[in-house]
């Protein structure tokens, strides 16, 4: 149980970290003035190095012990994980455009507005329920 209370824990984190990220880019994409463009590239690359990629390899390291722990053969028939790893290879996939997105801030070349990345906070919240309700419901 405490393999899963820390692969929880990490993966309440790097969420918390792909739903706030975006929202600093709305927010970078908004701003007029070079005090809040600096200001954001540092709360961007803070989030993203300092909590959101521990967070997401922290996660992988927890999820891959459980499933190794608890037999892979077990889980290999199941459905709903291969699903749910397939999701999660979508979120790494996005956490890699929100790298992206902030390297094209840091060097100030990001074309994108603040419309753009409101959608794009979105995207995180889809996965979220798809991943949960895989888990804990097990549909097949």
């Amino acid at each position: 149980m405490w393999l899963k209370a820390f692969h929880l824990i990490f993966m309440v984190t790097w969420f918390a970290a792909l739903f706030y990220l975006p929202r600093l880019f709305v927010y970078h994409a908004m701003g007029v003035d070079e005090a809040s463009n600096e200001r954001f590239k540092v709360m961007e690359r803070k989030l993203f190095y300092g909590i959101m990629t521990p967070s997401m390899i922290a996660t992988f390291v927890f999820g891959s012990w459980m499933l190794f722990d608890y037999a892979w053969a077990m889980y290999s028939s199941m459905g709903w994980l291969h699903v749910k790893l397939l999701l999660l290879a979508g979120l790494v996939v996005y956490h890699y455009f929100c790298y992206r997105w902030l390297e094209d801030f840091k060097h100030d070349r990001n074309h994108r507005d603040d419309v753009f990345y409101r959608w794009v906070n979105e995207i995180p919240v889809l996965f979220l329920f798809a991943i949960i309700i895989l888990a804990v419901v097990k549909p097949f």
